[in-house]
């Protein structure tokens, strides 16, 4: 790279510094970065052997920007409502885009490049995108805004997120173009541990470090885009060849799993409620299979497969009986001395009074208010996103993508064993034999999830796998950063210093 073509940044809302390694793979020099996270501070000046004196603080304190050609942000998710007094630049701070625009508006870079989650792009939040743009505008700045997945710039992870770039002068904006995405896909087998494909033929590539000019071989396992998927979801909701139920790793009888797949194809039609999930009752069984039995259901409530509720409740006499406000509100949606859980579920004057439905119930039926009338039975495992027994999703080394790291960690696992088969039957059970049952899964590991988000593997962070899934899941994919940084040089924004 020219010379005339190094810049300086700096790095508001630094989290760890995946912004920092981005820019400097490309030439840039970081002047100050700004963070008020301890455990984000302490692992970003221990791997930039940066003194905390370079840290600016908190955001909302900083008065000046030091000189610098491209400020960027990584400005946290919080709430859209960011419009504030719209007072102008010097009146409106206090709110984390405001206070990023300020400062922008106060140092006047020549370039900036502003990182939020995807939703801020959503039809739901146009107003508040649209406010943030006109601001920017209204700060002299030409600014348009970009929603790019990680995985198709260079890592093995589904992370949707959207980036505002910027320039202060309008001839740069117009030459600036982010790249296609790439043909070449890092994909999930290239970057886990230990593992050597058995049935796909080893392919060398070679990664780039982000520290340095040192080239790492590795090999890639591409899928076979054979039409099956290459990772299974543990979830009693839904049906594929891929899925896993409960009643496929509890032991039952194929009576048992008949019974199940009766409730899924059935509880989602109108015809038993209208809720986007019913439950249903023995008699709605039994309209299904004349020969389903309370014995049945029951058996299946004992291996925790399925949960029996209470659906439906005579009104009796509540003359003298002290009732709460949530109480009398409840019973106002009776029908012919009926409440139905349904019904309630649905209310929309509950939900705007903040009810809870299921409390207020319980409540009646302690007081004797009610009496339960009818019973319906459901999956015990209704949340898609908790998975069966602590497992959402176990991904297969020859899958192209990995799920976007989040902060909190995710019920998501991998396995090392590959697995072929001709039928989509075949390829459940020996994926349930090989890998479910020998318990042949685990977590990504840091160094692995390191990579997932473009950092080195051996970027130094907390021994705590709480604390470091927090510190990735809160950054950027350094990839993306660094491909849009080459394309504002590219600009020639930087040409002649």
């Amino acid at each position: 790279m020219n010379s005339s073509n190094k810049f300086t940044f700096i790095d508001l809302f630094s989290g760890i510094g995946g912004f920092r390694i981005a820019l400097s793979n490309i030439g840039g020099e970081c002047q100050n970065f700004s963070e008020i996270n301890n455990d984000a501070i302490n692992t970003y000046c221990t791997n930039f052997k940066e003194s905390a004196d370079g840290n600016l603080g908190d955001i909302t304190k900083i008065k000046e920007l030091p000189p610098h050609d491209i400020l960027t942000a990584g400005v946290p998710c919080q709430s859209w409502s960011i419009a504030g007094k719209n007072l102008g630049f010097d009146d409106d701070r206090g709110q984390l885009w405001n206070d990023t625009i300020y400062l922008l508006n106060q140092s006047r870079p020549k370039a900036f490049i502003f990182e939020n989650v995807k939703g801020l792009a959503d039809p739901r939040n146009r107003d508040a995108l649209f406010y943030i743009l006109k601001r920017i505008k209204d700060a002299g700045y030409f600014a348009n805004y970009y929603v790019i997945n990680s995985f198709d710039y260079g890592v093995p992870q589904n992370r949707v997120r959207i980036y505002i770039v910027g320039f202060r002068e309008k001839e740069f904006s117009l030459k600036f173009n982010i790249p296609n995405p790439s043909s070449e896909k890092i994909r999930l087998g290239n970057i886990l541990s230990n593992f050597n494909s058995k049935f796909v033929k080893k392919e060398q590539i070679v990664q780039q470090s982000l520290f340095g000019d040192f080239a790492q071989k590795k090999y890639t396992s591409l899928s076979s885009n054979n039409g099956i998927n290459d990772y299974f979801l543990f979830n009693d909701l839904r049906n594929g060849h891929s899925t896993i139920h409960s009643w496929d790793i509890v032991d039952t009888t194929e009576r048992q799993k008949e019974i199940c797949y009766l409730l899924l194809k059935n509880r989602r039609k109108s015809a038993y409620g209208n809720l986007d999930g019913n439950p249903l009752s023995l008699q709605h069984f039994q309209g299904l299979d004349p020969t389903i039995e309370q014995q049945d259901l029951d058996g299946l409530v004992m291996l925790d497969i399925l949960k029996a509720e209470k659906y439906a409740f005579l009104i009796e006499s509540f003359d003298g009986v002290d009732l709460s406000e949530e109480e009398c509100a409840v019973l106002q949606h009776g029908n012919n001395g009926r409440l139905v859980i349904d019904d309630l579920k649905s209310s929309g004057s509950l939900k705007l009074k903040k009810i809870s439905v299921l409390k207020t119930v319980t409540s009646l039926l302690d007081k004797d208010v009610i009496v339960c009338d009818e019973v319906r039975y459901d999956f015990k495992n209704t949340k898609i996103s908790t998975g069966l027994f602590g497992v959402n999703r176990i991904f297969l080394p020859t899958s192209d993508i990995f799920p976007t790291l989040v902060a909190s960690d995710s019920n998501d696992y991998i396995t090392l064993e590959e697995i072929k088969a001709e039928r989509v039957e075949d390829y459940k059970r020996l994926f349930i034999e090989r890998v479910y049952k020998k318990k042949n899964y685990r977590k990504i590991t840091r160094e692995e999830a390191c990579l997932i988000q473009g950092f080195p593997e051996d970027f130094m962070l907390p021994e705590s796998r709480v604390r470091w899934m927090r510190l990735l899941g809160n950054s950027v994919s350094v990839p993306v950063v660094e491909m849009l940084g080459r394309a504002i040089v590219e600009t020639g924004v930087f040409d002649g210093g």
